[in-house]
């Protein structure tokens, strides 16, 4: 790969926090998200206008105008008849602070972009990565319409499958900023010195991107507020009910029961994985951030499962809830982090980092 320039070498701790700064945007963005599906405030707006959607209702005849439209779907009509002004801006805020942060994000991450790119601070091998970035986002609002529009006309509330989907992709592409942030500045990626440690490590960033994606079929389900008890549910470790649904498929998406199971026994499959691989990544006496990162996979592995425990014993309470979510993320952050220092060279000098990517 070309050296980078000396303007480009200036720019990276710039560009680094740049790309910090917008990932902790996105986690911003995924926590609020809970918030509005916690309190019930994602069909509260029931249009999507990409600009003039950034601007709230001004005046007491447009709150009117837009509680009118609300009072035209099902959520309101068999759950909410008779909803006040006032509680309906309650769950309208946090359905337009959610849509305002994600404008924000885009903003916030193409400007800079541009800036960096139109002034030569970008190396070209970085461009098509960030471009990917963007689209990424710009296909995440689109894929939040595309969710809200499924509890508009025969639901009251939306599809847990668009709603898992577009909290799946929220997780890949936090995942994928923080992998680029952690990239800046450091030399070409290399092939582990443990392959195995390296599989493993993948296999765990998977999974734990695979949980989060259960994790909103238990959100789109209600499922944590239904067999609220630890280990056993329903008074056995292997519930009966399990397959009930015909076809046999559904029951992985739709059967409550099934949904909550499948996201406990996954979260038991990742933490004896973690366990193994920690105790791995220990062996690496020379790399002590291999260490200390698989340590804090394990760690944040264990502090997820108990308060995903906690949330549900409690009947999900927002704060708990809000918290189980964040911790997914700070879960995956761990898995990305460890994943790069065990498939990446060591930090270099600044004379060094001239091939950095």
């Amino acid at each position: 790969m070309t050296s980078l320039t000396e303007k480009q070498l200036a720019a990276l701790p710039c560009i680094r926090g740049w790309l910090v700064f917008v990932a902790a945007m996105v986690f911003a963005m995924v926590i609020v998200g809970g918030a509005t599906r916690l309190t019930d405030s994602g069909l509260s707006i029931t249009e999507w206008k990409p600009l003039l959607g950034a601007i709230p209702p001004l005046s007491e005849a447009h709150w009117l105008e837009a509680l009118e439209k609300y009072r035209q779907i099902p959520e309101y009509q068999l759950i909410n008849k008779g909803m006040s002004l006032d509680e309906f801006k309650f769950i309208y805020w946090w359905e337009w602070g959610h849509r305002f942060l994600g404008r924000a994000i885009g903003v916030v991450f193409f400007i800079p972009f541009v800036f960096f790119w139109l002034t030569g601070r970008l190396h070209k091998s970085q461009v098509p990565r960030l471009l990917v970035l963007f689209v990424l986002g710009g296909l995440q609002g689109a894929l939040g319409w595309y969710m809200v529009k499924s509890g508009l006309v025969e639901r009251t509330d939306v599809s847990q499958y668009r709603l898992s989907a577009h909290l799946t992709l929220a997780t890949v592409i936090f995942a994928a900023i923080v992998w680029t942030a952690l990239g800046i500045g450091r030399d070409k990626r290399r092939v582990a010195t443990d392959v195995n440690l390296g599989w493993s490590a993948l296999a765990l960033t998977g999974l734990i991107i695979a949980q989060t994606a259960l994790g909103g079929f238990v959100a789109g389900l209600d499922a944590g507020l239904s067999h609220n008890t630890w280990p056993l549910m329903d008074g056995r470790l292997v519930p009966n009910g399990l397959m009930a649904m015909d076809p046999a498929w559904r029951n992985f998406f739709e059967n409550v029961l099934t949904v909550q199971f499948q996201h406990r026994v996954m979260a038991y499959v990742i933490a004896g994985l973690a366990l193994a691989h920690a105790a791995r990544a220990m062996g690496e006496q020379n790399r002590p951030a291999v260490r200390m990162s698989g340590l804090a996979i394990l760690l944040t592995v264990l502090a997820q499962i108990g308060f995903g425990i906690w949330t549900l014993l409690a009947l999900v309470p927002i704060t708990l809830g809000l918290i189980h979510q964040g911790g997914a993320l700070v879960v995956l952050t761990a898995c990305i982090w460890h994943l790069h220092e065990v498939c990446a060279a060591p930090r270099t000098t600044a004379s060094s980092a001239a091939q950095a990517t």
